[in-house]
């Protein structure tokens, strides 16, 4: 262990070095964000939820309350998870999506500290909430209430990253480009005890992973099988990996996630995304209109307009 907790910042420069930027939205750099952003701002109505949650640079100062589904909602009493940590550096800091509800940034802390004891050198966090939650100009669907966090799958490197380092430095995909098997010369033992040391905390209601690295993980797992059960496979998801807690006790207005199936999600369900033709679309269908503020729980309104 403690000789792979000293290759892994060497590990994290070569890496760094080798991949240069990915071309995907949630992995651009910052400057390349703002302009999408902005674009994305300026084709939608100024009374869009988006536009409007957006917009908002500062947190509702109201208690504490995530409010909606995960996918429809909004955020109260925001907190700031600290750019710096001692085993966690906050990425891509432009975007101002560093907010939460304080115990997705409690669970960050306690998360980041516990994973080094396992050898993972530090967390690079991504994308989490926006300073009221809300629907976002660009990216995500859920990530609304403020119980939603992407952690990076490449480890910390062993220094303080400048601000522009933040905005530039890529995320490593873990998966091959046929998106069905993981990549050997990426992927290591580590990171399947990040992973399960995520699903082990009693907070996390699931965790989202591309279904290569699910299927790496049903392998491996052996007959410590109970963990897998909250990981579940999505699109996308191989730079990063989204955990999503429940909702915090005594909170009225947050729905929770609904429990996940019973097993270990390694049969058929898993069988599906890896099938001759994995991550198969849905045929289009007519895009929907932008979601108003009228279209999210009637508390919103009050986060918006606090002051």
């Amino acid at each position: 262990m403690p000789c792979l907790r000293r290759l892994f910042p060497i590990l994290s420069a070569a890496l760094l070095l080798v991949t240069g930027a990915v071309p995907a939205l949630s992995q651009a750099s910052g400057t390349e964000s703002a302009r999408a952003i902005e674009a994305a701002k300026a084709k939608l109505p100024p009374d869009s939820a988006k536009v409007l949650f957006g917009s908002q640079l500062t947190p509702a100062p109201l208690e504490a309350r995530s409010i909606g589904t995960y996918a429809r909602g909004c955020l109260a009493g925001a907190v700031a998870m600290p750019v710096n940590g001692p085993d966690w550096q906050v990425m891509r800091l432009s975007r101002n999506r560093n907010w939460g509800h304080p115990s997705l940034v409690a669970f960050l802390e306690r998360f980041a500290a516990a994973a080094q004891t396992d050898g993972w050198p530090g967390l690079l966090v991504g994308d989490m909430g926006q300073p009221r939650g809300g629907p976002m100009l660009t990216g995500h669907a859920s990530h609304q209430i403020g119980l939603d966090a992407d952690i990076w799958l490449l480890p910390m490197p062993d220094r303080v990253l400048t601000p522009g380092e933040r905005e530039t430095i890529s995320a490593v995909s873990v998966v091959k480009s046929d998106k069905i098997e993981i990549d050997p010369k990426i992927w290591s033992p580590l990171h399947q005890r990040l992973i399960r040391r995520a699903a082990l905390d009693p907070a996390v209601a699931r965790i989202f992973v591309n279904p290569a690295i699910k299927k790496a993980l049903c392998e491996s797992a052996g007959t410590d099988r109970g963990w897998l059960t909250k990981v579940r496979p999505w699109y996308g998801h191989n730079y990063h990996f989204h955990v999503r807690l429940a909702c915090p006790p005594g909170m009225a207005d947050c729905h929770p996630q609904e429990p996940p199936p019973a097993g270990d999600g390694c049969g058929k369900d898993l069988a599906w995304w890896l099938g001759p033709e994995p991550y198969k679309p849905e045929p289009p269908s007519p895009p929907k209109p932008p979601l108003k503020l009228a279209d999210l729980p009637a508390a919103c309104a009050k986060v918006l307009d606090a002051r």
